[in-house]
């Protein structure tokens, strides 16, 4: 479903059936300079992003006014820019031309609406066939682009699913969260990864399914200590035939793809049959099966009896902020729940901020069956049109208004409701935390962002240096970032040394993407800015002059406060002492909220170098030195340790061994063979 172009009528070209081509918004974002070229009108296609001659010099209404006469009535998507060429808002419509004429009239519902139009400085528009093309690429380009006035998302982490797999071995059940690359059936979504994990244990305990990686399935020769305690049936030696590992995985397919009633009674009737049998054991092995797949569906709390696949939502709205909870049932079981805080202006309703995030959601999941919903959404016939077209099946929307869906809203709006009053306080505890920091530091504003630096090694190997992101909200662990130590000038251990290197390539990088000055924020803009308030050194002044001596030569001491946090006397926590500039070293009560505040900020930070650290040194530890050969990727790699056992084999086997390998050529033994030996 690709949008087509736009034909707008030009009342300034010469000839009325000129068109102009105009790129999809998707297109755009790369390159908003480029204009596709129709040689019929040359030049309105390059002067339509500023809007054409007509509309030179316009702003707001007077702008939207002069572009209403070319949009035809067709249903598409538009985005509103302001003056630096960010985009405000990003809307459908099933007429364009409809739409985007009620902007154009000046008459305003809310301050939202009219501070946008007010902001406009340019608008794009892209035509698509149908209403429900327009309603995806809206989605898509919300998520994508952030547009300040629109219902955003905050937390969109990807979701754990269950894989099996399916790429020429046995197929396997795996943990998988992220790009759907590997080859295989994908179930979910879960709201957590310990959800995930428990239903995997109870299901290898139902379906006796490998969970090992390939390598070490390819190179058992017998049976794992899974196979000894009835969590996997052993294919990897053979221990089952092809065709009844198959069939296991065929009946654990059917048990994630919500056909558990069939599963269970399957097995149920081959137990009742080895029981007539009087073959006691097998029908033990199947009594075994249906405990874990009962433990699966009962062990996570509400399992609906009526309700195999569906999604539930449910909005609560309290303080100028809205909770949406999402709980996912799968195979009549609960998935487990996640709590949402979409970033919406307080005067939307309920509905419109439900609808706009169900949109999002769906734009990079796989849709349910059944979606219950708290409130009725507009366009919801529309919405489920949508979702069922890219799911290719039909999906159902509906406000529950009785019986046990009903009852399901009802304990997602509670969940909601006491989500949303936990971050009020979080919240509120955050802003009186901050403002206590601004005032001890001598700050001129409360900290939208700060920043927090900490180096971890071991006697200077595998140097790491962190950065920690905090804000009104709390952590921002997406804005987290490691720096991996480059420089071989530094002495190993030399902490100044390192932290110099990380604040160089930080605000190097930094000016070079945002400029030497920090973008002013309106104050109705809660997004976290690039530019931090306060940074937090743990060090001293030895680590201070450090940082001090990159800013000045970045020139931009001036714009960023820098405060070096120094463990104090025998590294007691609450006796640390602080250097800040143009201050002589103090410290802080020992029972000041703001001397804990910083304590769990540079804790903080603290965990997250030494966790990449280890992840650093582990990976170190578990290189295979065939890893550096060129040419030698997973399958010859494979092919070489198999034949001869270790990686040090492989460095000492002669060239002729080396050849005998099979996919290893003449030339890649000789390169392999040159590798570990030194020929000069």
């Amino acid at each position: 479903m690709s949008p087509r172009k736009a034909q707008i009528d030009d009342p300034t070209a010469p000839d009325a059936d000129d068109e102009t081509a105009l790129l999809p918004a998707d297109e755009q974002e790369d390159d908003d300079a480029d204009i596709v070229e129709d040689t019929a009108a040359p030049e309105m296609a390059a002067l339509w992003d500023r809007g054409g001659r007509d509309t030179e010099g316009l702003a707001g209404a007077e702008l939207i006014q002069a572009l209403v006469k070319r949009l035809p009535n067709s249903p598409g998507v538009y985005r509103m820019m302001n003056e630096a060429g960010d985009v405000l808002y990003v809307g459908k419509a099933r007429s364009l031309k409809k739409r985007v004429t009620n902007y154009a009239q000046g008459r305003f519902h809310t301050n939202r609406i009219g501070r946008m139009v007010r902001e406009t400085a340019a608008m794009e528009f892209v035509v698509t066939r149908t209403e429900i093309e327009a309603l995806l690429l809206e989605a898509n380009l919300i998520k994508r682009l952030r547009p300040r006035f629109n219902v955003l998302m905050r937390d969109d982490k990807s979701f754990p699913y269950i894989l099996i797999t399916n790429d020429g071995l046995a197929p396997g059940i795996f943990k998988h969260r992220g790009a759907r690359s590997r080859k295989g059936d994908y179930f979910g979504p879960f709201a957590s990864a310990g959800a995930v994990g428990r239903t995997i244990n109870a299901l290898q305990r139902a379906f006796l399914l490998r969970s090992c990686t390939d390598s070490m399935f390819e190179s058992r020769t017998r049976p794992c200590l899974l196979y000894q305690i009835k969590r996997c049936s052993g294919p990897c030696t053979g221990e089952i035939s092809a065709e009844g590992y198959a069939e296991l995985v065929s009946e654990a397919k059917d048990f994630l793809s919500g056909r558990s009633q069939k599963v269970k009674g399957e097995i149920s009737a081959a137990m009742q049959d080895a029981s007539e049998q009087l073959d006691f054991e097998r029908a033990a092995i199947y009594r075994d099966r249906l405990a874990a797949l009962s433990h699966v569906q009962s062990h996570q709390g509400i399992n609906p009896q009526s309700v195999e696949e569906a999604d539930v939502f449910a909005i609560h709205q309290d303080g100028g902020q809205s909770c949406i909870e999402v709980f996912f049932f799968r195979t009549g079981q609960n998935w487990g729940n996640r709590a949402y805080f979409p970033k919406a202006d307080p005067a939307l309703e309920p509905a419109e901020v439900l609808g706009a995030f169900l949109a999002q959601f769906y734009d990079d999941k796989p849709c349910p069956r059944l979606l219950l919903l708290s409130h009725a959404v507009e366009d919801q016939e529309l919405l489920a049109e949508a979702l069922a077209t890219r799911a290719g099946r039909k999906v159902t929307i509906s406000v529950p208004s009785r019986g046990e869906k009903k009852d399901l809203v009802a304990h997602a709006v509670q969940n909601a409701r006491e989500a949303l009053g936990r971050r009020l306080a979080e919240t509120s505890t955050q802003a009186v935390l901050l403002e206590g920091l601004a005032k001890t530091f001598g700050l001129a504003t409360t900290p939208r962002r700060i920043e927090v630096y900490d180096n971890s090694h071991i006697m200077g190997t595998n140097a790491v240096g962190a950065m920690i992101v905090a804000g009104p909200e709390g952590f921002a662990k997406n804005q987290y970032r490691k720096f991996n130590i480059r420089s071989e000038t530094i002495t190993p251990g030399d902490d100044f040394g390192m932290m110099r290197e990380v604040m160089e390539r930080r605000f190097s990088r930094l000016v070079k993407e945002h400029g030497e000055e920090p973008t002013p924020q309106a104050e109705h803009d809660d997004a976290m800015p690039a530019w931090p308030d306060l940074i937090l050194i743990d060090g001293g002044q030895g680590q201070m002059s450090a940082v001090r001596s990159i800013l000045d030569e970045l020139g931009i001491s001036d714009k960023v406060a820098a405060v070096g946090v120094a463990k104090g006397v025998d590294r007691d926590a609450g006796r640390e002492r602080f250097f800040a500039k143009g201050r002589d070293p103090f410290m802080l009560p020992p029972r000041d909220p703001v001397l804990y505040f910083i304590q769990r900020l540079r804790d903080e930070a603290h965990r997250f170098a030494i966790g990449s650290h280890r992840a650093r040194r582990k990976k170190e530890m578990t290189r295979n030195p065939l890893d550096e050969i060129a040419g030698i990727g997973p399958t010859r790699k494979r092919a070489l340790l198999h034949h001869f056992g270790t990686a040090k084999a492989v460095s000492r086997a002669a060239l002729a061994d080396l050849r005998a390998v099979e996919g290893v050529s003449e030339s890649l033994a000789k390169q392999i063979y040159d590798h570990f030996h030194d020929n000069g």
